[in-house]
């Protein structure tokens, strides 16, 4: 009887055992992934640009580098010498130091501030690197008055009539002073082609000869 009690026990145990839910083992949780993990970006998502990162445009070293080293175009837009009928661009004078004067024939400031150039160069002496240009931009004036106005006043640099679109690239690139004559505006451009607007009103030659002789001092 003991052992038929033992036996209907046991019997009971096993059958319980076999109806209870199995438990969850570590490798089926992990076998499958939550709605949070979905959420988070996979190496191929990473991989592929977003519309956002598409938009933004991004410059490389070169690319900035070459866009800082680009010449303005009135550089190479031809001129004519109004001393001699010769064509010219600023272009032409790559590896010297140019000193680009904008001006008109009736602005006194203008005539005081092309002394003080006279003076620079004769101070300079012959010094072939240092090239003095004058650009008129005043529409109403024209080349044969120009070449009168700088022989009657002894002006022997290179003088040309500035054409619509000169003056308004200038304008644009050096701000609207540099169309305004009497403010004396002068650009020096140095033996790389770089530009730099000096400052307003009239310099006297010490100061051009301060600003300038660096740049004449320099190499290529």
């Amino acid at each position: 009887m003991f052992k038929n009690s033992v036996f209907v026990i046991l019997s009971l145990a096993f059958v319980l055992s076999a109806c209870a839910p199995a438990a969850a083992t570590p490798a089926a949780v992990m076998g499958k992934p939550t709605e949070a993990m979905m959420d988070k970006p996979t190496e191929a998502m990473m991989d592929k640009p977003t519309d956002a990162m598409m938009d933004k445009g991004t410059s490389t070293p070169d690319a900035m580098g070459d866009k800082m080293m680009a010449s303005p175009a009135f550089f190479s837009t031809p001129l004519v010498n109004v001393r001699t009928g010769e064509n010219f661009s600023i272009n032409d004078f790559k590896g010297k130091v140019v000193l680009v004067e904008t001006l008109a024939m009736w602005c006194p400031n203008c005539k005081k501030q092309q002394a003080q150039v006279k003076a620079l160069h004769e101070a300079l002496g012959m010094n072939k690197d240092l090239v003095s240009i004058g650009l008129d931009i005043d529409p109403n004036e024209n080349a044969s008055d120009l070449k009168t106005y700088t022989d009657n006043n002894g002006f022997d640099w290179i003088y040309a009539v500035a054409p619509a679109e000169v003056s308004r690239e200038i304008g644009n690139l050096y701000g609207d002073q540099f169309l305004n004559p009497p403010s004396t505006p002068i650009l020096v451009i140095d033996r790389k082609g770089q530009a730099h607007p000096l400052p307003f009103g009239i310099k006297g030659a010490d100061e051009l000869m301060k600003f300038i002789e660096p740049f004449l001092n320099e190499g290529m």
